[in-house]
C-alpha cells in the first residue's frame, strides 16, 4: 500500500476560538490538491501546522509516514513552505539567496551553485539574477521565494495563495513549474482564492468551512454532490452555504 504524502487525524487548533476542528485529511503522493475556503476558514492554520510553524492542540500529522510531531526535523526535510508574503533577504541577489538557502540544507559548493542556476533559469529570473532582491516587485519576490523552497528537492510543496500579486506572465511560469513538479511525482497542496486556478490545476479539491472539511473530491464528484453541472465558483458557494447552515 502506498504511503500517503499527508495524513491528518483529528487535527485541532484554537486561538480565541476554535479554528481547526477535529480534521481528518489524506492526500495521496504525487497529487495536486487545492484547499479552498472563505476567509477565516482555517486553511492557513492547517498549512502552518503541517509545515511545523504551529503546534496543534490535538491530533496527528504524518508526512510520508513520518510523525511530524515526534520527528519534526525529518518531516521538514521533505517539505517546502511558501507563504503568501514572500520572505527574502533584501540585500542578497536571487543567486546569493539561493546559495544561502542551499547552505542551510547542507548543499554546498558546486552542487549549490548548479541548483541555484537551474532554479533561476526555470523561473525566468535570469535577467535579474544579480540584482538585489530589495528592489523587486512582490511577484518577483514570490518567484525567488518559490525557488528557495525548491532548493532541497522537497517531496511535498505547501503553498498559501502563491499567485497573489503575480502578473499573468509570472503566474503562468509558477503554474508551469508546479505542474512540472507534480508530473515528476512531487505532491503539491495549495490554497487559492482564484477558483479557476484550482479548477484547472487540481486533481482533487477540499472545501474548508469553520475549521471543518465539508466536502472533498474531484471537480466531477463535487458537481455530482450538488446535483448539477456548475463552475467551481458556484459549487464552492453552494457547499459553503450548506456547511454554514449545518453548523
Amino acid at each position: 500500500m502506498t504511503v500517503p504524502a499527508l495524513a491528518l487525524s483529528h487535527l485541532t487548533k484554537s486561538f480565541d476560538r476554535p479554528v481547526v476542528v477535529d480534521l481528518d485529511l489524506t492526500i495521496r503522493a504525487g497529487e495536486f490538491y487545492a484547499l479552498l475556503g472563505p476567509n477565516g476558514a482555517g486553511k492557513t492554520t492547517i498549512l502552518r501546522m503541517v509545515a511545523g510553524l504551529l503546534q496543534p492542540d490535538r491530533g496527528d500529522i504524518a508526512i510520508f509516514g513520518i510523525d511530524a510531531r515526534r520527528d519534526p526535523i525529518a518531516a521538514k526535510r521533505v517539505v517546502a513552505w511558501v507563504s503568501d508574503e514572500p520572505m527574502v533577504y533584501d540585500r542578497l541577489t536571487p543567486l546569493e539567496y539561493l546559495e544561502f538557502v542551499a547552505g542551510l540544507w547542507q548543499i554546498e559548493g558546486r552542487p549549490a551553485q548548479a541548483k541555484a542556476n537551474d532554479l533561476v533559469d526555470w523561473l525566468g529570473l535570469r535577467p535579474h539574477a544579480n540584482e538585489l532582491c530589495g528592489g523587486f516587485s512582490k511577484g518577483m519576490l514570490q518567484k525567488v521565494a518559490l525557488a528557495g523552497a525548491l532548493v532541497h528537492d522537497p517531496q511535498l510543496i505547501i503553498l498559501d495563495e502563491p499567485l497573489t500579486g503575480l502578473d499573468a506572465g509570472s503566474a503562468r511560469q509558477v503554474k508551469d513549474v508546479l505542474l512540472g513538479k507534480v508530473r515528476s511525482g512531487v505532491t503539491v497542496i495549495m490554497t487559492t482564492h482564484i477558483l479557476e486556478v484550482a479548477e484547472r490545476m487540481a486533481e482533487r479539491i477540499g472545501v474548508i468551512s469553520q475549521g471543518r472539511l465539508i466536502a472533498e473530491g474531484t471537480l466531477a464528484e463535487l458537481r455530482t454532490r450538488i446535483g448539477r453541472e456548475s463552475s467551481l465558483e458556484d459549487i464552492f458557494l453552494d457547499l459553503v452555504a450548506q456547511g454554514t447552515e449545518a453548523a
